[in-house]
């Protein structure tokens, strides 16, 4: 796959812009009305609900049996790699967390996939940063086992998508099949779901745009973001102004598989369906979503010599910024069918952050305080709840 072209390869998104009054243009999408408060309580107390009694517990096991596996990675470089993908279980958990609402029957299914895709996509990552004679394409070949992952073997009627070498450019390469074995659980997974067929061509589209951004988003001893970003103009939807970073800030984000694979879990679900879910995910939530991540990782990011996308905005803009894509992400969730589940889901993922130490110091009070005056009446208790679980370990 040509990376330049990942962001062109499916069904393309159309316009959907934000608040005019942050500069952008066009026609606000249909939106039905703000959902009441006790709407929005009951739906989060019933998706916490299931969360904790058949997501949760599925997820552990899961990461447990993989850390088995990690410790039996031959070569030391990919054991410790690996060990520490798997302990970014925050991330794994929050993927599942979409599944909270998919039917009971697919639901373990949906956990299945949704957790090992986000744990694949946590090691590539941690592969991508390595040295490499060749970065880009290095990173690309390593994130394409993300498209593999979310395709229907053609023994079920699916693309035929074949198994690479991930590691053909890579400096290590004896992993002892992990990746293999987390990449292949995950397909199986999918492929088990009712519309995974449905949701197929829109959650690959989703995994080219990250093999895209993650091949090019290049740290300081890797190169520069040139690349990335001649991508990104050319991936932007047409008749938004969004900058080039926000759009790959979009792309790099997972979100939009995540709710296409709980959406895979319903049965009979409308193809209109899947495209309306790629495109509020791509690029309004997940660009919420990747920026907000960078906001709170600022410094951490700035120790190890990456880019952080929240830098390409001028002094006092980010946090202005960050107010409009959460009201543009909110209008996105609610346009879409079952609006108050979307809402609470991107509720959920803003207090993730918002609730962390970093989110609290002085240097992020001005963006906290406007994305928070922006995020709906659910945040305050959304924060509350994720400050006691991180309390608690």
């Amino acid at each position: 796959m040509d990376v330049h072209e990942a962001g062109t390869i499916g069904p393309a998104a159309e316009d959907a812009p934000i608040d005019v009054a942050q500069g952008t243009r066009g026609p606000l999408p249909p939106r039905r009305p703000e959902p009441s408060t006790s709407a929005l309580a009951l739906t989060f107390a019933r998706g916490a609900l299931n969360y904790w009694t058949s997501v949760f517990p599925r997820v552990f096991v899961h990461v447990a049996r993989w850390r088995r596996r990690a410790k039996r990675i031959p070569d030391p470089v990919l054991r410790r790699l690996a060990t520490e993908a798997l302990a970014k279980r925050g991330n794994m958990e929050g993927a599942a967390a979409f599944a909270a609402f998919s039917p009971w029957r697919r639901r373990g299914a949906a956990v299945r996939a949704a957790s090992a895709f986000q744990c694949a996509y946590n090691l590539l990552d941690l592969l991508g940063e390595q040295p490499s004679a060749d970065p880009v394409g290095d990173g690309r070949r390593l994130h394409e086992g993300l498209v593999y992952a979310v395709s229907i073997p053609p023994a079920q009627g699916g693309d035929s998508i074949p198994r690479l070498d991930w590691y053909e450019l890579h400096p290590q390469r004896r992993d002892g099949g992990f990746l293999d074995g987390v990449l292949d659980e995950c397909r199986a997974a999918f492929a088990r779901l009712p519309s995974g067929e449905t949701v197929g061509p829109w959650a690959r589209a989703a995994a080219e745009r990250i093999v895209a951004f993650q091949s090019l988003n290049l740290s300081e001893a890797q190169g520069d973001h040139r690349g990335l970003e001649q991508w990104a103009m050319r991936a932007t939807p047409e008749g938004t102004d969004l900058q080039w970073w926000e759009t790959a800030a979009g792309a790099g984000s997972s979100l939009a598989v995540h709710a296409l694979i709980a959406a895979a879990a319903e049965p009979g679900l409308p193809a209109e369906e899947a495209r309306a879910l790629s495109e509020a995910y791509f690029p309004w939530i997940g660009c919420l979503h990747s920026l907000l991540d960078n906001l709170i990782d600022k410094r951490e990011d700035e120790a190890a010599g990456h880019r952080s996308l929240l830098a390409y905005y001028g002094p006092q803009q980010a946090a202005r910024r960050l107010r409009a894509l959460t009201e543009r992400a909110s209008s996105a969730a609610m346009a879409l069918p079952h609006p108050v589940r979307h809402r609470v889901m991107l509720t959920a993922m803003i207090a993730n952050y918002l609730s962390t130490p970093e989110a609290r110091g002085a240097e992020l009070r001005e963006a906290r305080e406007l994305v928070m005056a922006t995020a709906g009446p659910l945040i305050g208790l959304a924060i509350a709840v994720f400050e006691v679980r991180r309390f608690s370990g």
